[in-house]
């Protein structure tokens, strides 16, 4: 069984920074991606950030390019990280770890942890 332990969630005033990390109990090395989605309150779940096999950069969501969020890995240590800066109310929203062996699957998922952006 693959397990996460996501952590580095809670609340922040707009324009503060956050970094969020998921702990694998599996390799990750061969992962065909590995990356973080959100969900906020009444909308689906989306894909913020990935890291996938063959590409020469990380895939981002428009709201969170220009280097605002920046999504990094410890192949050694089998971790993900996503930094989060000048943050904004709208990105509040539960922050879920993914990796997937290929690219049809099988997805394994964190249990998601808590981010909160107000004043």
């Amino acid at each position: 069984q693959v397990q996460f332990v996501e952590s580095g969630g809670g609340w922040v005033q707009p324009g503060g920074s956050l970094r969020l990390s998921c702990q694998a109990s599996t390799s990750i090395f061969n992962m065909y991606a590995m990356g973080w989605y959100r969900q906020a309150p009444g909308k689906q779940r989306e894909l913020v950030a990935e890291i996938e096999t063959g590409r020469t950069a990380p895939i981002y969501a428009d709201s969170v390019k220009g280097r605002r969020f920046i999504i990094s890995r410890d192949l050694y240590r089998n971790r993900l990280f996503l930094e989060m800066n000048n943050l904004k109310p709208e990105d509040t929203a539960v922050y879920y770890c993914n990796l997937r062996k290929w690219q049809s699957g099988p997805d394994y998922w964190g249990q998601g942890t808590q981010v909160t952006v107000s004043s």
